[in-house]
C-alpha cells in the first residue's frame, strides 16, 4: 500500500507547487480545540499535519513552542491522548499526519509500541529530532519504524557534515526534515543567506523531498523556498497567531493566516 505522504509529495510535483505542512501541539490551546484549529489550517491549504507530543523540555524547540508545549500539559495531556487527537485527525482531514515527539516519550511509551501505536493512529510518519543514527543499535527505533511500517523522517542541519548527510540520506524516507538555520524554533523574518547553498548540499545526496522548517512565517518566504525545496513547514508563527487571537475566532485566524501563505 503506497504511503499517504509519497502521493501527497508526487500530487504536489504533478500540480507544480510547494507543500505546505503546519504545526500545531497536541492538547493547545486545549484538548478541546487542537482538532477544529486543525481541521482549519487543512481548509486553509495544509498538505501535511504535523503534530506535536508535549514535552516538558523540548531541546529543539523556541520559546514559541515550549510555551504551547507547557499549555498542553497543564491542561493535562499525555501521549495517549495525544495519539487519540492524531487519529481523528487522519480519519476526519484527508491529508498526511507526521507525528513529532522526543526521544524520552518514545522511549518511556516502550519504542515498539510507540511505533505500532502511532502506525494504529493512521499516522505516516514520526519526526524524533534527538534520536541519532549513532544509538540505532541500542534503541533499534529505526527497526520499529520499518516493523511497524511508518516513516523515520530524518532531521538534518547546516551543522550537517556531508557524512552525517549522506548517512541520514541512507535511512530517509518519505521526505528530509530540513532545519532552516542551526538552534531552536521560532518565527524570523528573513531566511539564513545560506540557506540555498544548504539546500543544494542535501539534493547531491538524498532524491526525496526535502521540508524546510524553523523561521518559516510568511507567504514570501515559502516562496523564496521553490525551486529548492518541496515542502514548508510553519509552526511558530501560527502559534502566535492563536496567540494574538486570544479566547475565541482562533479557527477562523489560523485559516486566514495559512489561507495567506499560499496564496501566490
Amino acid at each position: 500500500m503506497a504511503s499517504a505522504i509519497d502521493e501527497r509529495c508526487r500530487a504536489l510535483r504533478r500540480e507544480g507547487r510547494m507543500g505546505l505542512m503546519t504545526h500545531i501541539v497536541a492538547g493547545y490551546p486545549s484538548p478541546r480545540k487542537t482538532v477544529p484549529i486543525a481541521r482549519a489550517m487543512v481548509r486553509g491549504g495544509a498538505d501535511f499535519l504535523e503534530v506535536q507530543i508535549p514535552f516538558s523540555d523540548p531541546l529543539a524547540d523556541g520559546p514559541t513552542i515550549m510555551g504551547a508545549c507547557e499549555r498542553a500539559l497543564a491542561n493535562g495531556m499525555t501521549t495517549k491522548k495525544a495519539l487519540a487527537i492524531a487519529s481523528e485527525l487522519s480519519s476526519g482531514t484527508g491529508v498526511p499526519i507526521v507525528l513529532m515527539a522526543y526521544y524520552n516519550t518514545v522511549f518511556r511509551h516502550g519504542t515498539a509500541r510507540f511505533c505500532a501505536d502511532a502506525k494504529a493512529a493512521g499516522v505516516g510518519g514520526l519526526i524524533v529530532p534527538d534520536m541519532p543514527l549513532e544509538e540505532e543499535a541500542s534503541e533499534h527505533f529505526m527497526r520499529s519504524c520499518k516493523a511497524s511500517d511508518i516513516y523515520n523522517i530524518r532531521v538534518v542541519s547546516p551543522a550537517s557534515t556531508d557524512l552525517r548527510l549522506r548517512k541520514n540520506a541512507r535511512g530517509a524516507q518519505g521526505f528530509m526534515y530540513c532545519t532552516a538555520r542551526q538552534g531552536i524554533t521560532g518565527a524570523r523574518r528573513e531566511l539564513d543567506p545560506n540557506l540555498s547553498s544548504y539546500l543544494r548540499r542535501i539534493k547531491r545526496v538524498s532524491s526525496i523531498p526535502i521540508a524546510v522548517g524553523f523561521g518559516i512565517s510568511s507567504r514570501a518566504q515559502v516562496q523564496a523556498l521553490s525551486g529548492h525545496a518541496e515542502i514548508a513547514v510553519v509552526g511558530s508563527a501560527i502559534i502566535q497567531v492563536i496567540e494574538r487571537q486570544g479566547r475565541g475566532g482562533e479557527e477562523r485566524a489560523v485559516e486566514r493566516f495559512v489561507m495567506g501563505l499560499r496564496r501566490g
